[in-house]
């Protein structure tokens, strides 16, 4: 099917369906079922060592953190060197491709990770291949779009795509919920089932099966992109791996001469590094900290990404509207005051102030907690995209968007790095993440040098 024969609003549709296939990534592994799973079982292995309670979970808290400060940097190395070899090429689809095939297979590895493992190095590492492959994709997509529409819709374009992505998150999880992963204590699902298929609850089958759903899932919702999406057709793109890479530096260069353009990557790497510390910990945050289950970790999911998905659409309309720096702003403070709320939440008490025996409060108020993560995670991801598109032409998206995937990862060693180092020194897994607090501030005084409608360099 050629170029010509497919139309405008069905490129747009194909190229929605990436974040579709893609999100349960993020969803169902990094954040509220896989991550809390392993945080249990990382949590048995270093008691089974000899820690006790509490120490087990800082143990398990900061072994994670550490896979995700190491892959951080490796798609910090890969972003920018790739995206302007896929721009001095004229090829993008064909990374997607390489990208996709490792995000099933690192999916789909998940499945061998055992309530009771010999050692925690192959679950991080699978987990991170398709982490790689997950955000490596999602860098070459970002850079289809300018090709898609102009300016004045691109908002409106990214928001419904982070909505679309999160409602397909949302029924992934309700599925996995539903139907397939099992309570630890009771081995039945939400509503009281054994896991679908015959899957053994006691050896958590329920909840290891949702690698391969993810795997499954990403195969069969990107058929749709694959079909209608296609590689757009750039001017000077013959470029040979050298030539590109020699471009990039030059464009690394001049980033001293593009203010609004290095304070943004900047400002977003220390935002972006911060958002990024809340979803990977979310669950296993919850697990810790809060003592919840998968499944209660799921529901919390449930309710963050209903929210990501009314709030990027709201948001969408409110970028094409108002720009997209207004919404950062905004979520940004939104972020940050949900982090001093958790600092200060335990089951017991708010800032040393008690609850009373048996009160639901201290639920709620995580569950609310989540609904603003949610809320505000899709808006200020979808207006970052917008104003990312602001600041390139479709001859450099892809090397755009790579120093854009440099930035959002250069520093991905910072977040969990500084939780990894506020637990071990705290003993808490709940005082960890006060760092973010600093982080999401200092991002958000870069932005004072941003300019809203971006650079006009075409």
């Amino acid at each position: 099917m050629g170029r010509a024969m497919i139309s405008a609003k069905k490129r747009i549709w194909g190229w929605y369906f990436f974040d579709w296939a893609s999100q349960p990534y993020n969803t169902l592994l990094l954040t509220f079922i896989f991550g809390p799973y392993f945080a249990e079982v990382a949590r048995g292995y270093f008691a089974a060592a000899g820690a006790d309670a509490e120490t087990a979970a800082a143990h398990s808290q900061a072994y994670w953190t550490t896979g995700q400060t190491i892959t951080g940097l490796l798609i910090a190395v890969l972003s920018p060197i790739l995206g302007a070899i896929a721009d001095g090429s004229g090829r993008r689809m064909l990374w997607i491709w390489i990208f996709s095939v490792m995000y099933f297979t690192g999916a789909w590895m998940l499945w061998w990770t055992f309530p009771q493992v010999p050692g925690l190095f192959w679950p991080v590492f699978w987990f991170s291949l398709g982490f790689i492959g997950m955000e490596m994709a999602t860098n070459f997509t970002n850079a289809l779009m300018p090709d898609l529409t102009g300016h004045d819709e691109m908002g409106r374009i990214s928001g419904a795509g982070f909505a679309f992505g999160y409602t397909g998150g949302v029924l992934a999880l309700f599925i996995v919920l539903l139907f397939f992963a099992e309570d630890g204590a009771t081995g039945k699902t939400f509503i009281g089932l054994s896991p679908l298929f015959g899957l053994d609850a006691a050896a958590r089958e329920g909840t290891r099966s949702v690698g391969p759903f993810t795997a499954i899932w990403y195969a069969v919702f990107m058929i749709p992109f694959f079909l209608w999406v296609r590689e757009p057709v750039l001017r000077g793109a013959r470029q040979n791996v050298a030539q590109s890479l020699r471009g990039l530096w030059d464009s690394i260069k001049a980033l001293g001469q593009r203010r609004s353009l290095a304070a943004f990557l900047v400002s977003s790497m220390l935002y972006r590094d911060s958002l990024n510390a809340v979803y990977g910990l979310g669950g296993a945050y919850a697990s810790n900290v809060m003592g919840w289950s998968v499944v209660q970790s799921g529901i919390f999911g449930i309710l963050a990404a209903i929210t990501a998905a009314v709030f990027s659409w709201l948001g969408g309309r409110f970028d094409a509207r108002y720009g997209p720096k207004v919404v950062i702003v905004w979520s940004i403070l939104a972020l940050t005051a949900v982090i001093g709320v958790m600092v200060g939440l335990t089951p017991d008490q708010f800032y040393g102030m008690p609850f009373a025996e048996g009160s639901a409060l201290p639920n709620v108020i995580f569950y609310i907690c989540g609904a603003v993560i949610g809320a505000a995670g899709g808006t200020v991801q979808a207006a970052s995209r917008t104003l990312m598109v602001y600041h390139v032409t479709p001859e450099t998206a892809a090397s755009g968007f790579g120093l854009y995937g440099m930035s959002g990862k250069a520093t991905a060693f910072l977040a969990p790095a500084l939780i990894t180092l506020a637990t071990l020194a705290s003993g808490s897994a709940r005082i960890g993440i006060a760092p973010l607090i600093g982080l999401f501030l200092l991002g958000l005084v870069l932005l004072v040098w941003v300019n809203p409608k971006g650079e006009t360099t075409r």
